[in-house]
């Protein structure tokens, strides 16, 4: 039963730490980012704003989920 939570965690761990990348890719650094990427600089409007917000939401509980998981492996593989 142990070894079975340990892959089911590697598993959720390795999700979320590619999940984690990939919003840290997409987030805007001096340029427009998200906005620049689906639409130009000039015509991001409202939309934008949302999108940036919700990425900045889902990479922080990727985040959280990835810690956790780090965190319950190392409790798993300790014992």
């Amino acid at each position: 039963m142990r070894s079975v939570i340990t892959v089911v965690t590697v598993v959720v761990n390795v999700l979320s730490m590619i999940g984690l990348i990939v919003g840290v890719l997409l987030h805007s650094g001096r340029g427009g980012g998200l906005s620049d990427m689906f639409g130009g600089g000039g015509a991001a409007a409202l939309g934008s704003a949302a999108a940036e917000r919700n990425l900045n939401r889902i990479t922080s509980v990727l985040a959280l989920v990835w810690i956790l998981t780090v965190t319950a492996l190392g409790i798993l593989l300790s014992a």
